[in-house]
């Protein structure tokens, strides 16, 4: 399911216009977006976690020459 599809069923079964659906859904995303870049946590009973991790550096390896790498450090969202 994309953003679209999520607003046109929104839509349907809240019995709304398919703006307001959109207005919904993209406050709800933007403040999920906001949460995560404070570094909150975002946990959704029954749906799952959110949450940024930092990485350290280290060095890796290339599977393919076995070639040893630097892998910077990183900041991604993970979910659990």
């Amino acid at each position: 399911m994309n953003k679209s599809e999520l607003i046109e069923q929104l839509s349907a079964k809240a019995n709304v216009t398919k703006k307001k659906a959109e207005l919904v859904v993209n406050l709800i995303f933007d403040s999920m977006a906001d949460a995560l870049a404070k570094g909150d946590r975002i946990e959704i009973r029954g749906f799952g976690s959110l949450v940024n991790k930092h990485y350290e550096a280290y060095d890796g390896r290339n599977p393919r020459t076995g070639e040893v790498i630097q892998v910077p450090e990183n900041a991604c969202p993970s979910s659990r």
